[in-house]
């Protein structure tokens, strides 16, 4: 079964997770390495893990790791002057000295995933934003579907060659006071021939150390304040959870546990 908190390996078999209020079971399978661990690695900060992701730390894990960490911080970067931070003000929230809950994954969806229904799509994973700052994604195969504000429609997002897909999450959006907003995202089986084949993604997430407070920037950005002053009371409190990253990381997930949920 899946571990969702530290100790052994963090993996996630079929079936975990729900994909719709029915309670059809999900159809990925992925393991997490804890950002923490590889840079810390031999020792263990969080979890231990299988003996091949050991022997490729170095080769692979750090390298990827250090590509996916230069990426998010440039792209950090221009958020904090878009959103009229000063210099650093994001990055101090997101440093590799604090512990926190970013992470890397490898992803396996089956081939040939079918519906029970022919007029709606397998859902291999279901319809979720992601919980962190920047998700730095990389896939092959089709799959991955977006669905754009203010839209009823799915849309793919076609994979490129030497590109990556990054999209903002649950956190950088409390920050930002909801100017920026999370990606509503699933994945689905790839169109036509790439269909036949397992679909496997590469991802990366950067999430704020887990001892901060999370709320908007409102102190630090006047553009950040002028966007709450817009809103209600009711509305405000979202971007002010009264909490830290690690505590609303370990609440949502517990939420997503086929063994933690009711359908009704």
């Amino acid at each position: 079964r899946t571990v969702l908190t530290s100790g052994a390996c963090r993996y996630k078999a079929q079936g975990e997770f729900i994909v719709d209020k029915e309670g059809t079971p999900d159809a990925i399978e992925f393991i997490t390495i804890a950002k923490d661990d590889i840079l810390a690695f031999p020792k263990v900060v969080h979890r231990t893990y299988p003996a091949p992701i050991g022997t490729h730390v170095d080769s692979a894990l750090r390298p990827f790791l250090s590509k996916a960490l230069d990426v998010n911080t440039t792209i950090l970067s221009v958020f904090e002057k878009k959103l009229g931070l000063a210099n650093g003000e994001l990055l101090k929230l997101h440093t590799l000295d604090g512990l926190s809950g970013s992470e890397a994954r490898v992803l396996k969806a089956p081939a040939k995933l079918t519906s029970p229904d022919p007029n709606k799509p397998k859902v291999a994973l279901f319809a979720h934003t992601d919980l962190g700052s920047l998700a730095f994604l990389h896939n092959r195969l089709g799959g991955l579907q977006v669905l754009p504000p203010g839209s009823s429609d799915w849309q793919y997002v076609r994979p490129l060659p030497g590109h990556a897909i990054c999209n903002v999450g649950d956190t950088l959006a409390v920050l930002s006071g909801g100017l920026l907003q999370s990606s509503m995202h699933r994945v689905v089986p790839p169109p036509g021939a790439q269909g036949d084949l397992p679909r496997w993604s590469v991802v990366f997430q950067t999430r704020p150390a887990h001892d901060i407070c999370l709320r908007a920037l409102a102190e630090e950005s006047p553009m950040i304040r002028a966007a709450l002053e817009r809103m209600t009371p009711d509305q405000q409190e979202k971007f002010n959870p009264n909490t830290t990253p690690g505590k609303w990381f370990a609440r949502r997930v517990k939420n997503f546990r086929v063994s933690n949920r009711t359908v009704c």
